[in-house]
């Protein structure tokens, strides 16, 4: 992707922050006439696997994506993972600049991360169990009563289980474009932040965030 350097991150923490907030990816991959084929899979991060990290995640046994040209070892084809976090559109209105000379127009900021690694095909229904397992504890962690697997008839979940692949990425190259305006002066992003935090919209809370940490995590 086009990546200016002041938009560049490469801080493995930071782009992990931003996968775990926002799970669903964009799985790019291509078919076996060399088509590019695209699937919104929800993903969870392994931080600890590998230099990078490793991706896991299932689709349906229906979805041929998990079909050859994908593979379960060495010769298994790269896949592109892209992940968006919070976006939005920014008014020239923000900016402190505008007041001083009005050289200003509209632009769009975003957090994206791009993923890259090997699609590795799981195709046992141990993994299956383990995976949906740990996906189900880690989203339903805030409910009020958390839903669990062992929650459903054994034999539903054997049923349920058998029409879903599981697969995993191991992550050979992991670079987001954290388009925040960094490239402006600092009066002119604190108007921006504000201007956001006025908004009545949670993602423009949530990008005014991102603009003051690029993790989210400011208050």
């Amino acid at each position: 992707m086009y990546l200016p350097q002041h938009f560049e991150e490469t801080r493995p923490a930071l782009l992990h922050a931003l996968l775990r907030q926002h799970p669903l990816g964009l799985l790019i991959t291509t078919d076996a006439q060399g088509a590019p084929v695209a699937n919104a899979i929800p993903f969870m991060l392994q931080p600890e696997r590998g230099t990078l990290g490793t991706l896991v995640g299932h689709v349906a046994r229906a979805n041929p994506v998990w079909q050859p040209p994908a593979g379960t070892g060495p010769a298994a084809p790269e896949a592109l993972v892209v992940f968006q976090g919070p976006e939005g559109y920014i008014s020239p209105n923000g900016y402190a600049s505008k007041r001083e000379h009005g050289k200003v127009v509209p632009t769009w900021n975003y957090a994206v991360v791009q993923a890259r690694g090997p699609l590795v095909v799981l195709d046992e229904a141990a993994a299956a169990h383990a995976l949906v397992s740990q996906l189900t504890a880690r989203h339903e962690a805030g409910q009020a009563r958390p839903w669990a697997v062992t929650d459903a008839p054994p034999d539903y979940i054997t049923a349920m289980l058998k029409a879903i692949v599981c697969i995993e990425i191991p992550l050979t190259a992991l670079v987001g474009k954290y388009k925040l305006s960094q490239n402006r002066s600092a009066p002119d992003r604190a108007g921006l932040v504000a201007a956001l935090q006025a908004g009545a919209s949670p993602a423009e809370h949530q990008l005014a965030r991102w603009m003051q940490a690029p993790d989210g995590t400011a208050a």
